[in-house]
């Protein structure tokens, strides 16, 4: 409704309204005369009520007056005594000053209470540990991460875990309840603060620490940061040698020099990016790989650890891989410090080796001969047939995108293709590509609108051996970058259903909540990056002399895990135990882990992996079923028995200085 002039027209509840906002707005004093207002229009009328109501009240005017100024000023706390005005102003006066002093002491202690609350909130105290593990950052890799220390802790004792990010610490606390399985047997301690601060730093009392890790964020400028943390952590600590390891990772090798010299003696450096581009290299081409080594980073199961080998003194290497009942044998720490992971099976284990080991845990390895568990007769004689060239599809780019490029030109052979198709410009290399003598494969760009649904759907995918999936980074693209690739794999599936035929996909992730959600076949494979480096870290944390040893396997050099296929070395439809499966690869010049059984009932993301089996562990093995082995990278697949000296020769046994970077009391 408006008025003559256009202006609408206001009501007097409005006005009243508007006015009364007006006034208590003015002044602290203003609103508390309209708060003395209030309570003496209400309470005056109402204590007057009840004693006009009350039978007993007295009969008098006077007397009921003294009654309801009694009854209102107990209400308002002004006393209560009554005789001439002077003496009702005083108590007044008394009653409105003892209020006062009284509500201000409560809100003195109130406030005080509530900023000792907040400071404690805020994660500011220092913490007394002795033997904790310090994390420093925060990272999607972080629940990740502190999970798998809180699995790898000793059941017999208890172990805080302190976590060191510029974040408010009630938000830490929630999502670390919310993605951390409970622990009975480990404490989450959570300071707020920035790390590259030493003051700060010192919170957490470093110095005491038995590991001290460094996360990169997900900002563009977090590599920076960790080389902060790094020199921070240096300025706590000081020059003591006998600090506490120190495990850093960065995203570009750009850094991790200087990482390294930060981190110091006792520091290792994990370049997160490079190992993200090796395992979706090595995954392609190797169906269901990533599920094994899922299962052999985390502390779920069976992971590396390093075993006595005193009873093993001046014997070759081939014959501890039968020694040992429940526990595999996949390599060698030698007196010097130096790793070598396959070795040749004539390789002599010297005083003062220690063995590399797939086991339960430190404690669980026993020493038995298990020769006569195998059964030389169902050995396969007749290898398969060699890898040719192979014709690779990937979609999309990221930061990574240029290495995993390169791992994969490193790692394919002569007569391959690699076909590139992405939604910007076409890409250039990061840096120029090592020449080694082998033919480069034919690395083809190709610029397309994939984020339409017409150009996914008009791939020929029948072309291709493989395909490789790669998100946008998160700070490139939108909130969610998993969407735009669950997308694609949607778009893919709806072309196998077309053809009717399935290609072997490689797929990243960058959270683990969407791994259920990705719609691939049973041949495919999900890499969640940050998953797989928190696992890693977590593993090496546990014990930096294995950082060469995952070093090499996830390298394009030197030893690698592969999936084979079990008719490679028993005869199909055999029954045999597992230590004719290890005594067969053995004679190929490997070593053999695990299997993953053909049955896939549990669906396309179902495991079907059993790592170190017992030895003596009897089974029908099929050609569909394959055995896990770590392999030399290069030789495709076996092409005849070794023998005792396998067939491998000294370049591929040397410590590749790869995206781990190893402590500096370690190098050779």
């Amino acid at each position: 409704m408006e008025s003559a002039k256009g202006r609408p027209r206001v009501s007097l509840r409005d006005r009243a309204g508007y006015r009364f906002d007006r006034t208590l707005a003015r002044s602290t004093g203003t609103l508390m005369g309209w708060l003395v207002v209030t309570c003496l229009a209400v309470v005056v009328p109402v204590s007057t009520l009840l004693v006009w109501t009350d039978p007993g009240s007295p009969s008098s005017l006077s007397g009921r007056l003294t009654a309801a100024w009694r009854t209102s000023a107990e209400t308002l706390r002004l006393g209560a005594a009554t005789g001439t005005p002077l003496r009702l102003a005083l108590s007044a006066v008394l009653g409105l000053v003892a209020l006062l002093c009284v509500s201000t002491l409560i809100g003195v202690i109130t406030t005080g209470l509530a900023e000792r609350m907040a400071e404690l909130s805020r994660g500011r105290s220092t913490v007394l540990e002795q033997g904790h593990v310090v994390v420093l950052g925060w990272s999607d890799q972080v629940s990740t991460v502190v999970s798998e220390l809180v699995a790898a802790g000793s059941p017999h004792r208890s172990r805080a875990i302190v976590l060191l990010a510029d974040r408010d610490k009630i938000e830490m606390e929630r999502v670390l309840t919310a993605r951390v399985p409970p622990a009975a047997r480990a404490r989450i301690i959570c300071r707020s603060g920035p790390a590259s601060d030493p003051d700060v730093l010192a919170l957490v009392s470093p110095g005491t620490a038995s590991t001290v890790l460094v996360l990169p964020s997900g900002e563009p400028a977090a590599d920076a940061e960790v080389l902060r943390i790094l020199l921070a952590l240096g300025a706590v600590l000081g020059k003591e040698a006998d600090g506490p390891p120190v495990l850093a990772a960065v995203r570009d090798d750009r850094y991790r020099a200087p990482a390294r010299l930060a981190a110091g003696p006792r520091g290792t450096v994990l370049e997160t990016d490079t190992v993200t581009a090796r395992l979706i290299a090595q995954c392609v081409g190797r169906p269901g790989l990533s599920l094994v080594l899922q299962d052999l980073l985390d502390f779920a199961g069976d992971e590396f650890h390093l075993a006595d080998a005193t009873a093993h003194h001046h014997e070759p290497f081939g014959a501890t891989l039968l020694g040992h009942p429940n526990s595999c044998v996949v390599g060698l720490l030698t007196p010097e410090g130096r790793t070598l992971l396959n070795p040749p099976a004539d390789t002599v284990v010297e005083p003062g080796s220690r063995l590399i080991v797939l086991a339960l845990d430190d404690n669980s390895t026993r020493v038995e001969d298990c020769g006569h568990l195998v059964d030389t007769s169902v050995i396969a004689s007749a290898p398969s047939g060699a890898d040719g060239p192979t014709r690779l599809l990937l979609l999309g780019w990221n930061r990574r995108a240029p290495l995993v490029v390169s791992q994969l030109r490193r790692t394919a052979l002569p007569g391959s293709v690699l076909d590139v198709v992405t939604d910007s410009a076409v890409p250039g290399p990061r840096q120029p590509e090592p020449r080694n003598s082998r033919t480069p494969p034919d690395v083809r760009f190709r610029s397309a609108a994939l984020s339409r649904p017409e150009t996914l759907l008009g791939l020929d995918l029948g072309r291709y051996d493989g395909l490789v999936v790669l998100g946008p980074d998160p700070s490139d693209g939108p909130d969610h970058p998993d969407d735009w690739t669950l997308v694609t794999l949607l778009a893919l599936r709806l072309l196998e259903e077309r053809t009717g035929r399935e290609v072997p996909v490689v797929t990243e992730l960058t959270d683990d909540r969407n791994r259920p959600l990705a719609p691939v076949n049973t041949g495919s494979d999900v890499i969640v990056s940050g998953k797989l480096t928190g696992l890693l870290m977590a593993q090496i944390a546990q014990n930096r002399h294995l950082a060469p040893v995952f070093d090499e396997l996830f390298s394009a050099d030197g030893s690698s895990i592969c999936l084979r296929s079990a008719g490679t070395y028993i005869s199909p439809g055999a029954e045999a135990s597992f230590a004719t499966v290890v005594a067969a690869v053995r004679d190929r010049g490997e070593c053999a882990i695990g299997y993953r059984c053909h049955d896939t009932a549990a669906g396309p993301m179902g495991r079907g992996v059993r790592l170190n089996p017992p030895k003596e562990e009897r089974r029908v093995w099929s050609a569909e079923d394959q055995v896990v082995v770590v392999a030399a990278t290069g030789r495709g697949t076996p092409t005849a028995p070794a023998g005792a000296a396998g067939c491998r020769d000294e370049a591929t046994t040397a410590v590749h200085d790869g995206a781990l970077g190893r402590p500096a009391d370690q190098a050779t």
